[in-house]
Parts: C-alpha cells; structure tokens; sequence
C-alpha cells in the first residue's frame, strides 16, 4: 500500500442487524477487489473481519474491525461493525469516524431493530447512507417489498440505484437506474460477469425508478432542475455529479440490491462507493472545542496541523496494546511524536499500521481520512484527541449508552482474586460500555454491561486472555430499615470483674423523619447526668450500631435519637462503656418503634414502538411498578414509571424479548420506600438464615 491523497480516500462503516450477511459483504468485497484469494465463510470461522476467538466460537460480530484494501486507485477504509445490541457501543463509535455508511438490510427479513439503531445514528452524525439489500436469492427475498420497508420505517430519502434482475433463486444480476447498463453475473461466487442491454421486462420498471430517482437527484442544482424541468435531456455525467451532490447532504440514499454469499452486485457496490460516496475532503468541518471552550471547526485539510480521534482499543495479551484512530486534519509520520490533548501528555511513536482484520502493515504516514492502529500508546483512550504539540482542541467525546445489566463477580480461587485487577482494567480500556464498580453499601462487586451477551463474551475473554475464573450472580439490593413510631429505652451496660469495671447508661428516643434526611442525634442531658465528654461516644455508639440494623443487618436511616437521660460511674464510666450502652439502646428503642423494611425505588423510562406499549405497560405493573406517564417521541412511545430495584435486575432481557430487540430503558435512583409485608417477611428470614451462615 503506498502514498495516497485524501481525495482517493473512501471510509465507511458497514452496520446492519445480525445476521444480514454484514460481514459476508466485507469478505465479498475484499475478494473482488482481489485481496484475498478466496471467499471466507462466517460459519467456518475463516472470514477477515471475525477473527477473534469468541467472534468465531459464537459466529457473530462482537468488535468493530477496519478492513484497509485498495480498489480502483481508491484507499478504501471499511470498519465492519457489530450487528448484536450487546455491542452497540463499538457500532456507535465505528459511525463516529466515518464519512458514510453502507448499512446492509436483508432482503429475506427487511428492516430490523439494529437496523434502525444503525440508521439512528447515521443521523446523529449526519453520515451519509447508502443501503445494500443483501441475500436477494435466497426463498421468500423480496427486493421491492424490503425497499418499500425502507421508505416507510426509516426514510423516504431511499431511493434505487439499481434494480435486480431476476428475484430469489433466479436472481442473477442488476440494472443501473441512471445508465441503463446491466450486469448478470455467473453466480458461482466468482467474479465473472458482463455487461448486457437492460432486460426488456424491466424496461418500466427502471423508467420509473429513474424519472423518481432524477427528480430528488436536480434538487441540489437550481440550474439543473430548471433545464430538466424544461424537458432538456441531462448528461449522465451531469447528473452522476448532482448524485453525488445529493448523497453528500443526505437528500439521497442510494439502495442497491446483491448478494454477499452468491458475490452478486459487489463490483456495482464497490463502484458506487467510488464514483458516489464522499471523500474525507468532500465532508463538512468537524466541531471541536478548544482550550477556552469555544466552538471550532477542523477543516479536512492534509496541511493543517495532524489531529485524530481515538474510537477504539484493542488490548492482546501478546501484541499489547493498539489505538485506532481516525485522521481528521494534517499529516503525521512514523517518526514523529504525538499529543494526547485531553491529558496533556506528549508521546512517540513506535509505529503507524494499517489494519486488515487481525494483520498489520506499517507504514510511513497517515492522512487525512485514513484510519491507522498505533501500537503501545499507552496514554490514550476511547474518545480522546490524538494530535501534535501545538494543537488546543478537542473533539467532543463518543457518548456511549449507560450499561442496563449487572451481575455480582466473585473470584473463583485467591489466585483469580490476584490476576482479576489487571484483567478488569484491561477489559474496560477496551469496552467503553463496560462498568466495574463496588457498590460500598452491599460490598458486591458490579461487572455492568449492555446484556447478558455483553457480559458472557467479557466473562469468557476474563478466563480465556488472563486465567481469571469468576463466579456470578445476581446483585443484592441495598435495602434500608427504619421505624414508623417514636419509642424510648434504656441501655445500661455494667460490668465489675474485680479492679476496674466498666459502666454506660443512657436513655434514648427514637423519632421518625422524612425519607431521606438520614441519621440525625440531639443532646438534652442537662444537669450532666451524662458527663460531656461521653456524648460523642453515644452518638459513635448509636451511629455504628443503626450501620447494622435490627431487622436483617441492612442500614437504618431516617430517624431522629435523642440523648435525654442517663447514669455515671466516677470510676468505672469510661467511652467504650457508654459506646455499648447506646447501641444496647438503639436496638431495644428499634424494635419498639414498629420497625419496617425500606427498598430503593426507580424512575424508569421505557422507550418502545406503540404496538409493544400494552405489553411493557403490563409488565411494569407486574413488577411492582406504578406509571407515572407515556409520552409520544417521534414514531415512539415513552413510558415512565417507578419501580423497585429488587425487580429490574433482569429487565434488560426481559424487554429485549418482549419488543423483539426495539425497546429500551433507562433508570436513577429515586427514592425509598417500604417494602410491602409479606414481602418483607421473605427477605428478613433469608437474611438472618445468611447470617447464621456466616
């Protein structure tokens, strides 16, 4: 691979739902262009893209992977993204740095959920799209009724740009709607085929799809429009430059039908992606913000000082560590230092490679556009600015979704416990969508996720890449007790075992109080029936014992004690004996005041398509959950509701299969509030039978 000027540069992102044959197209695409010799299969765990173990043990995508090829004397940078919603985080970053989007439908089973996800953010980030409707020649493929999907879930901004010839099993090539020039190919998987005169039973069909096709096409020309609407006959390579035009500013999103596995309508996609799709210098200045927070604009220009964005991390236990980043400005080589603008931190470089799957190779210097791995730069991260001295800005952050799933991770052996810090932070310098956390209140260890998927994939690398076996469960709910009337008591604690002895006594109220005003300790001693330097030790006392309630050991909260009365011994009194006597108080005043169990509550908000919203409705209500409110969000609905944590650890899946994949949830904590009765029960007795254990 040798010098390259951005202008010769295409990146894309190839997103779609699992298994649409998203990955079978990279594989098809780095074959014709005659990469690689012959066409891997995802099924055989011998593709370019899916080459990590877990990828080919599970035959799906997990990471994103940059395919770097050269075609037609383009550079072509193609980042296969992951089609699952447990690795959405790696599809929204892969979107992030690139300049269009193929997103690949299946002609079998039509739009699906990631497929909206994928065009969702192709809108966030303005990219440009082109959608390819693969799998054209399998039974039940319908071309025309997934592209009518298209139009009508997602935008009528999707327009042909070829048509099939042939559907499902007949299916054997494709017309340009522009040219009129078709391709039939030999269907082997080879990468024969000629070019024929349109068939004549298409001839209508195509008319239409051009006369449509141009209409949208002259919108981005006052001039163009006014001669085609004048009944002038356009030059094809006129309207070939407004296409572009058009796809550039997302007023077309040209739609091409294939077949990945049959190798079908690649060269035309390829071809497209060429001629149509933009160049790194073709696109919009990126926003970046510099040192005193003002706005600025990078432009895409070679010259301009080297600026890029870390969008991923691959850490190998053997290679190390890898950056990718994508040049958004400049020029660096392989010889100079760079800059990590967030942090400050200036380091050099050992090398710059461009990536095919799992091979590298290096090169000298990198461009605008081009995305590159950069071995052992151990100070940048997901979402930071990698650039030279000099350069004050940084490019917004890569917002990832916040993780939905939890599980509990013990250490299997002590051993495990020694290697598991090392393998975490590995992990999570690769997963921006993972969490790892200690939740200080039920001391369980949180690995949080976007799934279980998400979370058996990272539990399996754990073992695999570092030995570290974990054992999971279920997080705990961090419960609370509290009382729900005022109650007095005495503690006296007396002790004489010759010399010396110990004596406490003291006499408390126990108010209750508003949810959420905590702990709160008053002294009324008067007359100094309790000396004053034993009232700290009462209120250390009372403190440490309301940490370890009465009920079932959960915190106590929301209570007022009041130090009102009490005893002394000129000898014997000390700060320990009056620390045991209020918490002798404590517990007797508790299980006088009608004591009652608190549980965190949720606001939870459910974003679903309208014909799922009955069924969420009625699940949340099965849960415990009251609903607060449902709003309309564009073509969806939004259900918030309050729910009790102890039923949401599993909502994630839940939801998942109840909406087929489309709905989603967020929640914050809100309040607490008391746990109903013979709930309550059930929890006290499990309890006390850990306790008892322990």
């Amino acid at each position: 691979m040798g010098a390259h000027k951005p202008e010769d540069t295409r990146t894309i992102a190839v997103a779609a739902h699992g298994g649409a044959g998203k990955t079978s197209l990279v594989e098809a695409m780095l074959f014709d262009a005659e990469v690689i010799g012959r066409l891997g299969k995802v099924e055989d765990g011998n593709t370019v893209s899916d080459y990590d173990a877990e990828e080919q043990k599970r035959q799906i995508s997990i990471n994103t992977s940059v395919a770097t090829f050269d075609y037609n004397g383009k550079r072509m940078f193609v980042l296969d993204t992951p089609g699952y919603a447990d690795f959405i985080g790696d599809l929204r970053s892969g979107m992030r740095v690139a300049d269009s989007a193929v997103i690949v439908v299946s002609g079998v089973d039509g739009v699906e959920v990631q497929t909206e996800k994928a065009f969702d953010f192709a809108e966030d980030f303005s990219v440009p799209v082109l959608f390819f409707i693969n799998k054209v020649e399998r039974e039940n493929a319908d071309f025309y009724r997934t592209l009518k999907e298209i139009q009508e879930v997602l935008t009528n901004k999707a327009l042909p740009l070829f048509l099939p010839i042939g559907q499902e099993t007949n299916f054997k090539g494709l017309v340009n709607v522009l040219t009129g020039k078709a391709f039939i190919y030999k269907g082997d998987g080879s990468r024969e085929y000629k070019e024929i005169d349109c068939p004549s039973e298409l001839e209508e069909g195509l008319s239409s799809a051009r006369e449509a096709l141009v209409e949208r096409v002259v919108e981005v020309d006052d001039e163009l429009m006014m001669r085609y609407l004048d009944g002038e006959e356009l030059e094809e390579q006129e309207l070939v430059e407004a296409l572009k035009k058009a796809v550039l500013n997302r007023i077309v999103m040209p739609v091409l039908p294939g077949s990945a596995l049959a190798n079908i309508g690649i060269f035309q996609l390829l071809d497209t992606i060429t001629d149509i799709l933009p160049s790194p210098v073709d696109m919009f200045p990126r926003k970046a913000i510099d040192a005193e927070g003002n706005e600025v604009k990078v432009k895409p220009d070679p010259n301009e000082k080297f600026s890029s964005l870390c969008f991923k991390v691959m850490v190998d236990p053997y290679v190390g560590k890898l950056s990718f980043v994508r040049v958004f400005s400049g020029t660096l080589t392989s010889d100079q230092s760079v800059f990590i603008v967030n942090k400050k931190v200036e380091e050099r470089i050992s090398s710059l490679r461009f990536m095919r799957g799992k091979e590298g190779k290096d090169v000298k210097e990198v461009t605008v556009g081009d995305i590159v791995a950069i071995p052992k730069l151990q100070n940048a991260g997901v979402g930071d600015t990698v650039a030279v001295k000099g350069v004050d800005f940084t490019f917004p952050a890569i917002q990832f979704p916040n993780p939905v799933y939890s599980l509990a991770v013990v250490p299997k052996s002590r051993a495990d416990e020694d290697k598991l810090s090392n393998a975490i932070h590995r992990m999570l310098e690769e997963d921006s969508t993972l969490r790892y956390e200690k939740n200080v209140e039920t001391g369980d260890h949180l690995l949080s996720g976007m799934g279980d998927l998400h979370l058996d994939v990272v539990l399996s690398r754990i073992k695999e890449r570092y030995g570290v076996e974990l054992e999971t469960r279920l997080p705990k709910v961090p419960y609370r007790e509290t009382i729900k009337k005022p109650s007095k008591a005495q503690g006296k604690y007396k002790k004489q075992t010759g010399g010396r002895g110990q004596y406490g006594d003291v006499w408390l109220e126990l108010q209750p109080t508003e949810r959420g005003s905590g702990v709160e300790f008053e002294d009324r001693i008067v007359g100094g029936v309790v000396p004053k330097q034993y009232i700290p030790a009462v209120e250390k006392g009372l403190r440490e014992a309301a940490q370890k309630g009465v009920l079932a050991g959960y915190p106590a909260i929301d209570f007022k004690a009041v130090l009102y009365d009490g005893s002394y011994h000129e000898v014997d009194s000390s700060e320990m004996a009056f620390k045991i006597a209020a918490s002798m108080a404590f517990k007797k005043c508790f299980m006088e005041g009608s004591p009652v169990l608190l549980e965190p509550i949720m606001d939870v908000e459910v974003v679903v398509p309208e014909e799922y919203l009955g069924d969420v409705m009625g699940d949340l209500n099965s849960r415990r959950g009251r609903i607060m409110g449902i709003e309309s969000r564009g073509r969806l609905q939004v259900v918030k509701a309050q729910v009790p944590l102890a039923e949401m650890f599993r909502y994630a899946i839940v939801l998942r299969s109840m909406t087929s994949g489309r709905g989603s949830f967020s929640m914050e904590y809100s309040h607490y509030e008391e746990v109903p009765q013979d709930l309550a029960k059930k929890i006290i007795a499990q309890a006390q039978a850990e306790a008892e254990e322990e």
